[in-house]
């Protein structure tokens, strides 16, 4: 969306509309308002949070003004070009008496440059202006954790976050609700006016049970509790999941690993300063492995009726990720080549910002391998479903001591299981169990292994 396109004028206000979110995502969900009707707003304050299909952001103000007009409630699901919020360029300006004329293109407005996923104030001022100082809004992703704060009268700005640049965490709302600590201040809430409709709280669980109470299920005879539509995140991994199973005939291979030697050998690391992660080990052999076979990093694209194979000249790693928002699969572009080591920083550094909501819609889209390590769920394996359109999945289970032959001697090992599941349109069985074994030694006897490569 071009910056004119963003903005429009009604009279002596700015109207901006919601702004083009990337990957051709055309809608969002409000969470929450962060300003109310009458407050005064300063460009590149965070004025609204909404949730998309990849992400949930915090929306910055192009505009200096006072709020006149709030369009929507927490919990609808809003246009991409459609008002946001309005914003009088007179100060003391009533929303009720704005003009109605045919709206006209709006200038672009003065800013600090800050960006939300492609669209952003300029870094040019106008001659003389002394802006005030932006008001900082309390650094929370989650909507969850800012809903838990509400409920229980928790102000944010009053909570020291542990999280990541001091990101505030669920468990520090639950610490600040076990001390007892009240609000020192108003705690942000959905103001009473938005768009010239009363605003309507988001309905909890309950609420929705007493919507559909009485109702009984005609197929298994039970009350029905409540019907909770699926929207964002879910809604697209939904359909996502629906299009795996529908397009790709997939198949399933897997092998036992004893990953003793691995092990022994980030211990040894250890000992030594420091060591990557186990899952950055894996990352390395799995870039390594599809050097090799590099079917598995191959997309099958139809078009016209015309299937066609698509060969890459990289690799872009996904990394399965379980956030409060649900799965998501944070991409690291162009994986190949690099150490174990930095694998292990890059990988940490993504998945703390998918885990934040602060991952962009760029960095949750076009891998072309994944990885799954759903071991830290507790299970030794799972039948993945493909990430769409990729050809494969690597699934990583839990390392638990188990009984293993070694040179005719039974004895106890670190042993894990490696699954992967594969488009068996792109390659067949033998590419597969190459690529699967091709990891598996390597983790079985990584000093060699990473010599080699």
């Amino acid at each position: 969306m071009s910056a004119e396109a963003r903005t429009r004028t009604e009279g002596s206000a700015q109207v901006f509309l919601l702004p083009d979110l990337g990957e051709g995502l055309v809608e969002a969900e409000l969470v929450s308002w962060l300003v109310a009707v009458g407050e005064t707003v300063h460009i590149d304050q965070p004025i609204a949070e909404v949730e998309t299909a990849k992400s949930a952001v915090e929306v910055p103000s192009p505009f200096e003004g006072i709020v006149a007009t709030l369009h929507g409630a927490q919990g609808d699901t809003l246009e991409v070009g459609k008002p946001l919020i309005t914003i009088t360029t007179a100060a003391g300006e009533p929303a009720e008496t704005l003009s109605t004329a045919e709206p006209t293109e709006a200038p672009e407005p003065a800013g600090s440059g800050h960006v939300l996923i492609g669209y952003g104030t300029t870094a040019q001022h106008s001659p003389g202006r002394n802006r005030p100082p932006v008001r900082q809004a309390p650094l929370v992703a989650s909507p969850l954790v800012r809903k838990l704060a509400q409920e229980h009268g928790i102000a944010l700005a009053d909570i020291h976050g542990s999280g990541s640049g001091g990101l505030i965490l669920k468990v520090d709302v639950e610490a600040a609700m076990q001390d007892g600590a009240a609000p020192k201040h108003p705690v942000d809430a959905v103001p009473e006016t938005v768009a010239s409709a009363p605003a309507q709280p988001r309905p909890e669980p309950g609420d929705m049970a007493a919507e559909v109470g009485g109702v009984v299920d005609q197929r298994t005879g039970l009350p029905v509790l409540a019907r909770t539509p699926l929207t964002g995140l879910r809604k697209a991994a939904a359909a996502a999941l629906v299009r795996s199973r529908r397009e790709i005939p997939d198949a399933t291979v897997w092998v036992d690993v004893d990953a003793t030697a691995l092990l022994e050998l980030r211990r040894g690391l250890q000992e030594k300063g420091s060591a990557p992660g186990l899952v950055a080990f894996v990352a390395r052999f799995v870039t390594a492995g599809l050097g090799v076979f590099d079917a598995l990093n191959m997309q099958l694209d139809t078009r016209d009726g015309q299937d066609s194979l698509v060969e890459f000249g990289g690799i872009n790693l996904g990394f399965a990720t379980q956030t409060e928002r649900g799965l998501v699969v944070p991409v690291l572009r162009n994986a190949q080549g690099r150490s174990a080591r930095e694998l292990d920083a890059a990988i940490h550094a993504l998945t703390d910002r998918a885990r934040s909501g602060h991952a962009g819609p760029a960095e949750l889209a076009g891998g072309t391998f994944t990885i799954n390590n759903y071991g830290v769920l507790g299970v030794d394996g799972s039948a993945a479903i493909i990430n769409h359109p990729e050809a494969a999945m690597l699934g990583l289970g839990r390392i638990v001591d188990k009984p293993w032959v070694v040179e005719g001697e039974l004895c106890v090992r670190k042993m894990t299981e490696l699954t992967l599941a594969f488009d068996h349109r792109v390659c067949d069985g033998a590419v597969a169990a190459g690529f699967l074994r091709f990891v598996a030694d390597a983790m079985e006897d990584p000093a060699s292994a990473l010599a080699d490569l």
